[in-house]
């Protein structure tokens, strides 16, 4: 029996801010910069921090601190989220495997989860780091892996990002549209064998890595603080990798476009989704979902795709046997995308 994504459980600090709110927390006075914020097709985002105590230009220490205790606090709400909706316990779970970029721990986040959620202390763990927004898909296929060969077996993805950990301030145009798309956010999703209503299988995965934009998307140090790479070019560059990943991922399973029914497209910001769609050739119904997250939320980096999957879950209304793609854009440039099939 293929794996299945049988429960989603995603959670959010719950600090919301308007655009608004945001671009003056920044400090920003420039009708420009302004623009770009008031123009992002956002309406809300949450951040793990009071704006009555929010001071800029905190230390590294301050922003790890920050770090930690956020992921581990909406994490675990994902978490309990998750277990909820298949009536699980964290004992119940053989495998968490946790995707991450904004900030680095040792002893990492999987084992600070394991004793903060009480898992079992044999349970199987790994951390993928630095995959940034394009990091759910290979925690997807990681624990994938793990429930082909462990059927009947628990596997838990754990997707978390602390971007108002990873902020940076100058008048570059890369960092002011990092701080005016970035939130917070983390998403829970529980893989495995068992009989599931509403369950979608997980059919393939397929990947492309484009080595010549290394240095267009990701992030840099300066300053002893995490500093956002994004090249303007790169909503522009995704489209056509996009669409050459999805078509070997057609291919390959006897498919064609018209095949997929849901469209679970990474929210990365107004012109990355305006580019996707035009490339793919979809119509606004079909990246509705895409754009309800990006518009109450943000991008979240790598949780935001597992936002946009539970939005389909819930309100997509899938039937028995319909098909759909995943896809999610990191650094690397990489593109990320699997099949599914409810």
């Amino acid at each position: 029996m293929k794996p299945k994504i049988l429960s989603v459980g995603t959670a959010t600090p719950v600090t919301k801010f308007t655009q608004e709110e945001v671009y003056h927390l920044c400090g920003y006075d420039n009708a420009r910069i302004k623009s770009i914020f008031m123009n992002s097709d956002i309406d809300t985002r949450h951040f793990f921090f009071d704006s009555k105590d929010f001071k800029p230009n905190e230390t590294s220490d301050q922003l790890n601190q920050r770090y930690k205790d956020g992921s581990l606090e909406i994490s675990g709400a994902a978490i309990c989220r998750s277990l909820e909706n298949l009536s699980l316990q964290a004992d119940d779970i053989d495998f968490l495997c946790v995707v991450s970029s904004t900030g680095y721990l040792c002893p990492g986040l999987s084992s600070l989860l394991i004793e903060r959620m009480g898992f079992r202390k044999d349970i199987q763990q790994a951390n993928l780091l630095g995959m940034g927004c394009g990091g759910a898909l290979p925690g997807l296929q990681r624990v994938h892996d793990y429930t082909c060969t462990h059927p009947g077996k628990y596997a838990l993805l754990v997707c978390v990002e602390i971007c108002s950990a990873a902020y940076y301030f100058d008048d570059t145009l890369e960092t002011v549209v990092g701080n005016a798309i970035c939130a917070d956010g983390a998403a829970a999703v529980i893989v495995g064998t068992t009989q599931a209503e509403n369950a979608p299988a997980i059919i393939d995965f397929q990947s492309r890595i484009c080595c010549e934009h290394l240095d267009k998307v990701g992030f840099g140090h300066k300053q002893g603080k995490l500093r956002i790479i994004l090249h303007q070019d790169i909503p522009e560059l995704a489209g056509p990798v996009a669409k050459s990943a999805i078509q070997s991922l057609l291919d390959r399973n006897r498919l064609n476009q018209n095949d997929i029914k849901h469209w679970i497209l990474h929210s990365g910001g107004r012109k990355v989704i305006d580019h996707l769609q035009k490339e793919l050739g979809l119509n606004p119904d079909q990246v509705k979902q895409t754009k309800s997250i990006l518009r109450n939320y943000g991008n979240m980096s790598s949780p935001t795709v597992l936002f946009v999957l539970n939005q389909v879950m819930q309100l997509g209304q899938p039937l028995t046997g319909d098909y759909g793609i995943m896809l999610a854009l990191g650094p690397g440039l990489i593109v990320e995308t699997a099949l599914l099939q409810w």
